[in-house]
């Protein structure tokens, strides 16, 4: 091929590519209510399933295409998150019907304490309570909660039509801090006005070609936990009253909420359905306000990354102090004992470390989402936006977006500062998973650094 012949295909090509528009957005929603009565997630003090529902809750799925043609989609749930073994079905289903690969697929559980338990091999507080029928009823809620994200993927996708994103921040102030020092270490669950806490919601906006609102993805780092164990009704607590209202207020627009690193964070106060309400509004109305300004477009391309990596356990208990928790008095104690003691038979050795999901998207030079997995302690978030801001281009473009609660719920992930204070954050609440727990030291490092790996990764 001649030279003037090669330089009219190269013309032609980037016409052509130019001619793409900058973005497509597809976007679904399916409902995941229960259709019968369910053991709900999330409280270790509830004593029998659910009783109805007082707000249905939903998954939600938005596509994103760049030029190049390669989708991805982030999926949100009214569900206390996604366990590693319904995520790996969910993605490997995905991939084999949409040819979706797994870096191009973030599955985000909003953390709420008022959806259905899910068959997660992990837990094993939840399966002691249940009879064998009630335990079938999780098992076939789990499968068709399967199928259902893997039909709302597949609608988004279908749905891609061109699009803007810009993207903002905004903030609401009902989060505070729920770990307070005491001359006998961390108490858990009582506000702490002076303890860290990260006010910041982000939120994505995505508009037809027409300028008309389609979906906006927004997030906050706070327990959804507004509603206490007394609940025996299902709903998606604030989150789940925030997204109604948006879509109330935008109509035609899906609203997607993405859930932060709040795992030591609570609402306050907090108990009834009528705070919930007032959270979700006030979240709700912070994102609506932040629409009407002047986000920033985003531009392309796509970029994703996705790392398992282990994350070490502290040195695990000797064979003779499990025996000794077996006197214990709480029975949470005794059976986690009793299951480590299994293992220790079988395996004779009890895990050393846990495979950890990383993920991340570069949005061209404007923002970088962060997908991390876990019940993620707010100082990741402040430590991650900070370091990774330092980067930023001149014109101070470059967002940075934590995300937890991604594609793995398997347990709290500490900070060091976090893991040498202690309390129910720090270790105490392994007790209710089939995992040795507290993690070692350096579990931060590990995370921190593997982030910014990452980002390197794709920002080439």
């Amino acid at each position: 091929m001649s030279i003037r012949r090669l330089a009219f295909v190269f013309v032609v090509v980037c016409v052509a590519f130019a001619a793409r528009p900058a973005w497509k957005a597809g976007v679904a929603k399916i409902p995941i209510t229960p259709r019968k009565s369910l053991w709900m997630q999330g409280f270790g003090a509830r004593t029998k399933p659910s009783e109805g529902v007082l707000l249905d809750l939903h998954a939600k799925a938005l596509a994103l295409e760049d030029r190049t043609g390669r989708p991805a989609v982030l999926v949100t749930a009214d569900l206390a998150g996604f366990p590693s073994v319904v995520a790996k079905r969910i993605a490997a289903q995905v991939e084999k019907q949409y040819g979706l690969p797994r870096d191009r697929l973030i599955l985000n559980g909003s953390h709420t304490h008022c959806g259905p338990v899910l068959a997660d091999p992990l837990r094993i507080t939840y399966r002691a309570r249940m009879s064998a029928a009630q335990w079938a009823d999780v098992e076939q809620y789990t499968r068709e909660l399967e199928d259902k994200v893997v039909r709302v993927i597949g609608a988004a996708l279908k749905d891609l039509r061109p699009a803007r994103l810009s993207f903002g921040r905004t903030q609401t102030k009902f989060a505070v801090n729920r770990r307070v020092k005491t001359g006998a270490g961390i108490a858990s669950f009582r506000p702490n006005p002076e303890g860290p806490v990260d006010h910041d919601v982000p939120f994505l906006r995505v508009d037809s070609e027409r300028g008309d609102l389609r979906a906006v993805v927004f997030g906050y780092a706070c327990h959804t936990t507004s509603l206490t164990a007394d609940t025996y009704l299902f709903n998606g607590d604030y989150a789940g009253f925030a997204q109604e209202w948006l879509e109330a207020r935008r109509p035609g627009a899906v609203a997607l909420f993405v859930q932060g690193c709040g795992a030591d964070i609570m609402a306050y106060p907090r108990g009834t359905v009528e705070h919930a309400r007032k959270y979700g509004e006030m979240l709700a109305s912070a994102v609506d306000a932040g629409l009407g300004g002047s986000p920033a477009p985003i531009a392309g391309p796509l970029r994703s990354a996705f790392k398992v990596f282990p994350v070490a356990f502290a040195p695990p208990p000797t064979r003779g102090e499990l025996e000794a928790r077996l006197q214990d008095k709480d029975p949470d104690v005794r059976r986690h004992a009793e299951e480590l003691l299994k293992m220790l038979a079988r395996d004779g050795r009890l895990p050393a470390e846990y495979p950890y999901p990383l993920q991340v998207w570069q949005f061209g030079k404007d923002l970088t989402l962060i997908a991390m997995s876990g019940e993620v302690v707010v100082d990741y978030a402040l430590r991650l936006r900070e370091e990774l801001s330092r980067d930023r281009v001149p014109s101070g473009r470059g967002a940075v977006w934590v995300a937890a609660y991604s594609n793995d719920n398997f347990a709290y992930i500490p900070s060091l500062r976090v893991l040498q204070e202690g309390g129910y954050e720090g270790g105490e609440a392994m007790i209710g998973a089939r995992l040795p727990g507290p993690f070692a030291p350096s579990i931060e490092e590990t995370i921190v650094r593997k982030v910014h790996e990452l980002v390197r990764s794709v920002k080439r």
